[in-house]
């Protein structure tokens, strides 16, 4: 097992009892218990205090563009298939800005984890609703409350058939880091949206609120049912249950390209012949 320091202790801009403190520990723990090396793994994130991430952490790590995350993990998994890619960043960054990347990076199942912090709000910019608010929350921009109806990133996907789903509370560590492990070694596209509460700016969705709707979905929940998934997706509010929502292998984008078979890339030979009379096309 990899010694955990491996992966660096930095000082972090997020606020004092923030739920991206958990999840970065649980992530630690996770590379550690699965003895992934930092030269294995690529951390990928968009814009936003979850997509600091990368920041905090000794791994390849690669920031992109608001909302962007997703494409640039693929763009490294499809370039180098040896790498363990994990892309991470906020509900704004992955479900607003970034939402028809989401629904692209499902259809395409790239062998990839999506980590979501979902704490219902925009942390970075101050407190405005994003696509998760519940409807009727009170924000600095919507003081008559949230109108819209909340968007369900879980049942989007699970309505998608994506490969693996699975929801997490990062203020339950031993079980967050439990799922983050299945969705890392699940070959495909993985989901796993955190709740990671923000002490700032959301002061409905708190730790509390979530401990005590939160619960672990029982040891004989079958995730291969894809309409139990469906249903155990659109249960939110009093009771919420957290784990491994719904699997469902499906070849990979990056096992159906013949050269990747060949190895990463980036460790491929030219072909000088062939890159000459492509840029012969051109002259």
């Amino acid at each position: 097992m990899i010694d955990i320091k491996e992966y660096g202790e930095y000082t972090t801009s997020w606020c004092p009892g923030c739920g991206n403190h958990d999840v970065l520990k649980a992530l630690k723990q996770t590379l550690s218990e699965l003895n992934l090396a930092p030269r294995d793994v690529a951390h990928v994130s968009g814009i936003g205090q979850a997509a600091k991430a990368p920041h905090y952490i000794s791994l390849n790590g690669f920031n992109g563009l608001h909302g962007r995350g997703l494409p640039s993990a693929q763009a490294v998994k499809l370039a180098n298939p040896a790498l363990t890619v994990i892309a991470e960043s906020g509900d704004g960054c992955n479900y607003g800005e970034g939402g028809n990347h989401f629904l692209a990076a499902i259809r395409r199942n790239v062998d990839l984890t999506l980590l979501a912090h979902d704490n219902q709000i925009y942390g970075l910019t101050k407190g405005q609703a994003s696509p998760t608010t519940m409807e009727g929350h009170v924000t600095k921009s919507q003081p008559g409350g949230v109108y819209n109806s909340p968007f369900n990133p879980v049942a989007v996907a699970i309505g998608m058939k994506c490969s693996f789903v699975a929801r997490a509370f990062s203020g339950n560590v031993p079980h967050l880091v439990s799922v983050m492990k299945q969705a890392i070694r699940h070959k495909g596209f993985a989901l796993v949206d955190i709740f990671s509460p923000c002490i700032s700016f959301n002061k409905v969705n708190t730790f509390g609120w979530y401990k005590q709707r939160c619960y672990e979905l029982p040891a004989d929940y079958d995730p291969t049912d894809w309409h139990g998934a469906m249903e155990k997706a659109q249960e939110f509010g009093e009771r919420i249950p957290i784990g491994v929502l719904y699997k469902n292998p499906r070849p990979t984008l990056d096992s159906r390209y013949d050269f990747l078979q060949k190895g990463p890339l980036c460790k491929q030979p030219v072909d000088h012949g062939t890159l000459d009379t492509i840029m012969d096309g051109y002259l």
